[in-house]
């Protein structure tokens, strides 16, 4: 008999609570499909070192996938209150017709149950569809060949998905037991009759929390733009974003009491239309409101930023290395290491002292590794550096100036130096542009534009360097675009191009050799890789160099794999947050309408039209939805000046597609739970005959 009447209650509420089926079959979907990607990724035809990022990927996501849990198991218990509080009438009267609450939990236990198995296998089954063209993103995303695809279905992530799910609907059931335990009869009946209580706060009040709150947020946003510079340690960010958190929440509090006595003194406005009770309405629950909007309003902040930056870090790390990587390998070692340099590095041992002064084609030899034969287009050139001339020397007057600005940079980090003729060889084969210089000129390239635009001041101001006791001018008043190591990152903070015989007066730091494999085909060029990466690292010689190499055919598969990954778990917990976002108000507006059906139905009577009924609901439903969209969206202005800063060393010419491709995101999701909580709304509130 109960599991009857749960299971017609089920079928009446299926078009009423669209939205709380909607969501959590999309968010088993999810799961589902982020959890199956390692199965997917086992037909892809890519090397090693790629499958062992793939690896590391989905060992982050199942990580990733305990944090998911923990706001998908919030969003069920939010919605099953929902679902407790639409029908409180309904279990009122089942208590006046003599039931107990032991059966109306059980009426709950069983409808708990039914929906999550419908959710579950529902969800399951759109996931399972949905992981299919996951697996094109996926072998897009780490350029794969896809010959050799096939239907997969991921047993691993099928069994997660529905032990994660179990206990979270275990969980909901144990509450939804409790919750009508300690309901009251009375208040099952007339709840929907009560409203809170408005109670108009202090204006003085509300004026002053809001400015000091205006203010401190003012200051978070002025410590991860124009205070980036003074970042010591990852504790650091935690600072603004407990002011911000906290300075969110008294902004919403001060606002909603300031709104409401500043709408209720525009006459013209209040009494237009149904102005006076659309602002009852928002301020019928303001406290509930308040925090609700500014858990919102944090995640759709934390969902822009999140978004935005992991959808143009793989784009712009493939791009760097068109220009980043521009010949196949490049080898470089320590010369003259001393006792000293080891003993304040773990880089380095003992071992290496005698090898550091051999040239760097003596230790390729050792290797077993012959030159001649797997290399061409070969440059060798030298680093160089001096313990006298450090970065805040190069600064000249300038120094002042930026440390009171960024008192926490390192300014005694020492200078690097190339010879004019080793750099123009270098630039010949990178195919750059090659200088020219006079006795006393110097040149500055960089390509980490943050640092070298601090240099650029000291350019301009024609600041010298001091070599033997000679001076050298900068020959350009800005930095040159250009690097000499290759690396997947604009990591280049500045070298120094001087005249050759300038370096007799400094240290010769680090031999350097790139160069192009002798190969006619990509077989041929992994042949000469694999010598190099796997013969070497097994080789017994290794433990006595420090030799490094640099590849391109590694750097590309790092790249497009740390993209891959970053972008994945982005749009993971973006989609994630957005979602729970846009559900949360969702189904606090639908509970809103439904204990409002009485208050719709007395503007009925009074002769009010159902056109301007309709408008009101809309216009209280958008305020809702873009109250926290509107705030979230001003604290991602800063939140994503932070991440343009951070990620400006991979490069972030890609970040406006990325913004772009956020609000896109934001349109559908968030836009589309906002239609469908108007048109159920419309639907509850409508007069039935």
């Amino acid at each position: 008999m109960l599991f009857k009447l749960s299971l017609k209650n089920i079928k009446k509420s299926l078009k009423d609570y669209a939205i709380y089926f909607f969501t959590l079959i999309l968010g088993v979907a999810i799961f589902y499909v982020f959890n199956a990607i390692e199965s997917q990724t086992v037909l892809l035809d890519v090397t090693k070192d790629t499958r062992d990022i793939i690896k590391l990927m989905t060992n982050m996501l199942s990580g990733v996938s305990v944090f998911v849990s923990f706001i998908l198991g919030f969003l069920i218990i939010y919605a099953s209150r929902f679902l407790i509080k639409r029908r409180n009438k309904e279990f009122g009267i089942y208590l006046t017709l003599g039931m107990s609450k032991r059966k109306i939990s059980m009426i709950l236990f069983f409808e708990t149950f039914l929906i999550g198995i419908i959710s579950l296998f529902v969800g399951l089954g759109v996931g399972v569809l949905l992981s299919q063209l996951m697996s094109l993103l996926v072998a897009n995303m780490f350029e794969a060949d896809l010959t050799e695809f096939a239907f997969t279905f991921s047993h691993s992530a099928c069994i997660k998905t529905l032990i994660y799910f179990g206990i979270m609907y275990l969980l909901v059931m144990i509450f939804n037991t409790i919750n009508i335990s300690k309901c009251k009869l009375i208040d099952l009946l007339h709840g929907s009759k009560k409203s809170e209580q408005i109670k108009l706060k202090n204006p003085i009040l509300c004026t002053i929390i809001f400015i000091l709150s205006a203010t401190i947020l003012g200051y978070a946003y002025y410590l991860v733009t124009g205070g980036i510079a003074q970042i010591s340690d990852a504790t650091y960010i935690f600072k603004p974003i407990i002011l911000g958190a906290v300075s969110t929440f008294f902004i919403f509090w001060s606002l909603s009491g300031l709104i409401l006595i500043l709408v209720t003194h525009m006459k013209k406005l209040y009494y237009k239309g149904l102005n006076s009770f659309i602002v009852r309405q928002i301020s019928s629950k303001v406290n509930t409101t308040v925090f609700s909007m500014t858990v919102i309003c944090l995640m759709l902040f934390i969902t822009i930023c999140v978004l935005s930056s992991a959808l143009s870090i793989k784009n712009s790390m493939t791009s760097n290395l068109k220009t980043l990587a521009p010949v196949d390998i490049q080898f470089s070692k320590k010369i003259d290491l001393k006792e000293e340099t080891i003993q304040s590095s773990w880089m380095y041992n003992e071992n290496m002292i005698e090898d550091s002064n051999i040239t760097l084609r003596e230790t390729l030899e050792r290797f077993d590794f012959n030159v001649e034969e797997n290399l061409k287009d070969i440059v060798e050139f030298d680093i160089y550096t001096s313990n006298d001339i450090l970065f805040k020397d190069t600064l000249g007057t300038y120094y002042e100036e930026v440390y009171k600005k960024y008192p926490l940079m390192e300014f005694d980090t020492t200078e690097t130096f190339i010879r004019l003729s080793d750099y123009n060889k270098l630039a010949r084969l990178y195919g750059k542009d090659e200088y020219t210089l006079e006795n006393e000129e110097y040149i500055l390239v960089a390509d980490y534009k943050e640092i070298a635009n601090l240099r650029n001041e000291a350019l301009k101001r024609n600041t010298p360097i001091t070599i033997g006791e000679k001076k050298y001018y900068p020959k350009f008043k800005q930095y040159e675009d250009g690097f000499i190591y290759m690396i997947s990152t604009h990591a280049n903070t500045g070298i120094f191009i001087v005249p050759d015989n300038a370096v007799n007066f400094l240290s010769k730091e680090e031999s350097v050799m790139s160069a192009n494999y002798k190969a006619s085909s990509d077989d041929e060029k992994e042949s000469i890789e694999n010598l190099i990466v796997e013969g070497m690292s097994s080789h017994p010689y290794n433990e006595y160099t420090s030799l490094t190499a640099s590849t391109k055919i590694h750097l590309y598969e790092s790249s497009v794999g740390l993209g891959a990954m970053v972008t994945f778990i982005g749009l993971y917990l973006g989609i994630i947050f957005l979602i729970s976002s846009a559900a949360i108000l969702a189904l606090k507006e639908l509970s809103e309408s439904t204990d409002n059906k009485e208050r719709y139905r007395v503007l009925r009577k009074i002769g009010t039209d159902e056109k301007l009924i309709n408008s009101a609901l809309f216009k209280q439903i958008a305020i809702f939805f873009l109250f926290p969209l509107v705030i979230a969206m001003i604290h991602s202005v800063f939140g994503i000046m932070f991440c343009n800063f951070i990620l400006s060393v991979f490069g972030n010419e890609k970040l406006l597609p990325s913004i772009i491709m956020t609000s896109i995101f934001i349109v559908i999701i968030y836009g589309g739970y906002f239609i469908i909580t108007y048109l159920c709304s419309k639907n509850i509130i409508k007069e039935k005959y």
